[in-house]
């Protein structure tokens, strides 16, 4: 069985350029892999509580506060979801030069120490079963190269979270200039489509 786990974080819904292209690659994926299972969370419809005094207890390491089993509960799930898939794609658009903070909060409910990283005497080290990942950008802008790049607070962090739980095989696929008009994003969206579909199995899904 071939599992694949999908991260969504638009709150643009149907209208949104992440989730669009990255239905078109599970479909795609479903097509070509027999028994697929995906397991998808969309975290605008269905948010994770953010970090707050109340969901710590249950996060960190330590003996869990009054309330705090729900949240422990919830990042068990979420951490066995993510150690079980064979493909991690996770959808992230850029917002205010960073993140969407639902995204941000499904990171602090899986980055749990002893879990899925620890350290030790040679710092940390990663814990999660080794898989691709896929993540999908879309911005208004062009922040890739050029004067604008200094702002790009999205892809450095989380490059800096998968490979901080030992997801160092991560492939980014940028959507930029959305907000350039029609005629520079419908190109731009069908370049990462393509893009996408290039990218093709990876062995883990064509085992």
């Amino acid at each position: 069985m071939t599992q694949l786990l999908v991260i969504k974080s638009s709150v643009t819904g149907a209208a949104s350029v992440t989730n669009g292209l990255i239905d078109r690659m599970v479909d795609r994926l479903r097509h070509d892999v027999p028994g697929l299972v995906v397991t998808s969370r969309d975290l605008d419809a269905s948010p994770v509580p953010h970090l707050s005094s109340a969901t710590l207890g249950g996060i960190g390491r330590g003996e869990m506060g009054e309330g705090s089993a729900p949240t422990r509960l919830l990042s068990d799930t979420m951490i066995a979801e993510l150690q079980a898939a064979d493909m991690l794609v996770i959808g992230a658009p850029m917002y205010n030069f960073g993140i969407p903070s639902t995204l941000k909060s499904w990171f602090d409910h899986v980055l749990r120490a002893g879990v899925t990283f620890q350290y030790g005497a040679d710092g940390p080290k990663g814990l999660v079963r080794q898989k691709p990942v896929i993540v999908v950008e879309a911005r208004g802008g062009l922040y890739s190269e050029g004067p604008a790049s200094v702002m790009d607070a999205q892809e450095p962090h989380l490059r800096g979270m998968l490979g901080f739980m030992g997801l160092a095989d991560v492939e980014f696929v940028r959507v930029e200039r959305l907000a350039f008009g029609p005629d520079v994003a419908g190109p731009a969206i069908e370049a990462a489509a393509r893009r996408l579909a290039a990218i093709g199995l990876t062995p883990a899904l064509a085992a």
